[in-house]
């Protein structure tokens, strides 16, 4: 199976590759590329931890600084799709869960990035930091400021 394959085909790749693992043919694998595409994987789940975390981040912050905005609805539902998604993923990748305080920190530039394109609030008027922590994120009760309207 020449390189190309993997790099032309990538689907056709994956599929042979797999063929391989469950006929146990392990000398005829590609372990680098495959080993790299493994890792992906964990990076993707890592990835869309991220995400999620900076969108519910961002709509935490506008709940807080916002209270009398008119699309808290909207902004409450985000919320709670959020924090179920990022309950889901993490009880499918526990080990992620360690990883939670320095995602929170990576995540909040983007956070910031969605307060500021939504709303009219600019940089200077969020926190510089993340004000909410791990817990609190992930925690169905806590609403900034006040309880769901």
């Amino acid at each position: 199976m020449p390189t190309h394959r993997y790099e032309n085909d990538f689907y056709a790749w994956s599929q042979e590759q797999a063929a391989l693992l469950r006929a146990g043919r392990w000398s005829e694998l590609q372990i680098e590329p495959l080993s790299e595409e493994i890792e992906d994987l964990g990076k993707r789940e890592r990835r869309a931890l991220e995400s999620r975390l900076a969108v519910l981040i961002g709509h935490l912050l506008k709940w807080e600084l916002q209270p009398e905005y008119s699309y808290r609805k909207s902004w409450r539902a985000t919320i709670n799709e959020q924090r179920r998604s990022i309950a889901r993923l993490l009880a499918e990748n526990p080990s992620l869960q360690p990883l939670l305080p320095d995602l929170i920190a990576e995540a909040y530039a983007d956070s910031c990035d969605l307060v500021v394109r939504e709303t009219p609030l600019d940089y200077e008027a969020l926190p510089s930091a993340c004000p909410y922590t791990a817990a609190r994120i992930q925690d169905d009760a806590f609403w900034p400021g006040d309880k769901p309207a």
